[in-house]
């Protein structure tokens, strides 16, 4: 395939390049010329005029719940297990549309809808799986009822445990065993819960989970396995014991204060933020109502220290157990700009991103080329758009106006070009 004529945003400049031939040849970019280049449609060549039209590296999104996004939670409770997988499907291919080629998961059962996709049965993102999110009991990832017995004492596994949704562990044995599962079943990271949040029914926000014995055991089972732990924290006080165990991804941090940033900075950790706002998420529980605004006021200052400390930022999501509010992530993208100049947001976006994904190593089945950029060697993940996002980011957050052609691995999901 070749994109001729293109503007091309390669996901690390901020200068587009103009007059630019990118030729395809099977899942990757093999070469990025400002020259024309040879191609003939008679041996089968695929030939798409952008006619000067922005060409863009495919967008990722660092903390999807692919599962959790596209079923609710009385599906969760009650649904048939089947369902529950045929929705998520359903789900990746939406997200795909909407011009996500690359995401990780933070919390599901994932790997194998990945393993469909990646085999060419499904149409979806290429997926960084972290398998079930792990929390000790009470903890942001405890979904059983509050009436169940503990498993520590004798109880069965609730329902979100037995679809490898969560995994409740309490004790370093318990939490080596819980993130020793998740790699064996094809995590590519691990998700640990580290404090409260304003899905979960137990715990407030300002709660310390895990001991830092407990958290460490986690880091050293990872790290084990050539790769990495993410937690779910908001506080100063759980970020700096996850940071102190070496973890490497803090997800969330929305009530940090600004010597916590600066600890994330000075640890060479990341950060994981989404930009937030109040009606992202519905809770009709004035409790987690409560516990979701609180984390939505903490987000502009969070967002300053971190451009000012020079943390590493990730952008996700997070969007949970609404299916109707999977579309958001587009928005949410484009809310980035907000806080950073549209070309740091779209960079963020692709390159950005995609360095954190990389960071899980050998449990990266995609390390073969590299992602969120137009480059010769690359992913052949590419969005061509009509607009130019740099000059107005709000071009990203309406996918089905503006994405003229989408293209993941070297094959076309969407062509309006």
């Amino acid at each position: 395939m070749i994109i001729r004529n293109a503007r091309v945003f390669d996901g690390v400049n901020a200068k587009t390049q103009d007059n630019v031939d990118v030729l395809i040849e099977g899942s990757h970019v093999v070469g990025v010329s400002s020259a024309p280049v040879a191609g003939d449609a008679s041996d089968g060549v695929i030939e798409i005029d952008a006619r000067g039209r922005f060409l863009m590296p495919g967008l990722s999104d660092a903390h999807v719940h692919l599962m959790g996004n596209a079923n609710s939670m009385m599906e969760f409770l009650q649904g048939p297990t089947g369902a529950l997988y045929g929705n998520t499907i359903a789900e990746a291919k939406r997200m795909l549309l909407r011009g996500f080629t690359t995401v990780r998961d933070m919390g599901g059962d994932t790997a194998p809808v990945k393993s469909l996709i990646d085999r060419g049965v499904f149409e979806g993102p290429r997926i960084f799986p972290s398998q079930a999110m792990i929390s000790q009991t009470s903890g942001h990832a405890d979904f059983s009822f509050v009436y169940d017995v503990p498993e520590e004492f004798g109880g069965a596994p609730s329902r979100t445990e037995d679809i490898h949704f969560t995994r409740v562990a309490d004790g370093v044995p318990r939490v080596l065993a819980a993130v020793r599962e998740q790699l064996k079943m094809g995590a590519s990271q691990i998700k640990l819960t580290l404090g409260g949040g304003a899905a979960s029914m137990y715990d407030p926000l300002n709660t310390l989970q895990y001991t830092p014995d407990e958290v460490r055991a986690a880091v050293q089972a990872a790290t084990d396995y050539g790769t990495y732990v993410a937690t779910h924290v908001y506080t100063p006080a759980g970020i700096a014991r996850a940071l102190d165990a070496g973890v490497t991804s803090i997800e969330h941090g929305h009530l940090a204060d600004e010597a916590t940033i600066a600890l994330i900075a000075e640890k060479g950790a990341w950060l994981s933020m989404q930009p937030f706002a109040e009606d992202d998420h519905h809770y009709p529980d004035p409790v987690r109502a409560a516990k979701n605004t609180e984390i939505c006021h903490g987000t502009d200052e969070v967002y300053g220290w971190a451009r000012q400390h020079g943390v590493k930022t990730a952008w996700g999501t997070d969007l949970l157990l609404e299916p109707q509010s999977a579309p958001r992530q587009s928005v949410m993208a484009a809310r980035l700009g907000d806080f950073y100049s549209n070309a740091e947001a779209l960079t963020m976006l692709t390159s950005g991103n995609a360095a954190l994904f990389e960071l899980a190593g050998e449990r990266n089945t995609y390390r073969g080329a590299k992602l969120g950029v137009i480059a010769e060697g690359a992913w052949a993940d590419l969005i061509l758009v009509d607009g130019d996002p740099i000059a107005d980011l709000s071009l990203i957050a309406d996918p089905d106006t503006n994405f003229a052609l989408i293209v993941k691995s070297g094959q076309i999901v969407k062509n309006e070009a």
